[in-house]
């Protein structure tokens, strides 16, 4: 179930965001201008990231535009991961099932604590001296 228009979605992990377009295609992936291999040298990453269109079958079926901003590598990965996810929701509403069973649709919302005031940081506190 293919639409002209492009399929628009977002994922966030931590402090990343991926934004993806996704029209139907042969399966190229960019990411920020740059081939998503390129971009993702790690093979763990890139099976994580191709893990929704393995269980859609639709490796090859769409090509993808990614814009991804903040956080670090993995970050990013999961961000496109969710994104990746949510997109071939909007194509084929009975994917979302197989995609919620396996943990794809669950955003991480786990983050780095912020420094407070008066300590070195989130929770140590400086050295305590009795004399």
């Amino acid at each position: 179930m293919s639409t002209p228009d492009p399929i628009l979605a977002t994922g966030r992990r931590k402090t990343s965001v991926a934004s993806l377009r996704m029209q139907a295609g042969a399966g190229a992936i960019k990411v920020n201008g740059r081939d998503f291999v390129d971009f993702f040298p790690s093979l763990s990453l890139q099976n994580q990231i191709l893990r929704p269109l393995e269980i859609a079958n639709a490796v090859h079926s769409y090509d993808v535009v990614v814009k991804t901003t903040g956080g670090g590598i993995n970050g990013q990965a999961g961000a496109l991961r969710l994104a990746l996810s949510r997109a071939l929701i909007q194509v084929d509403e009975k994917l979302r099932g197989a995609l919620k069973l396996e943990g794809l649709l669950t955003r991480d919302p786990r983050m780095k604590e912020r420094k407070k005031p008066g300590q070195p940081g989130a929770r140590k506190r400086f050295q305590f001296s009795k004399r």
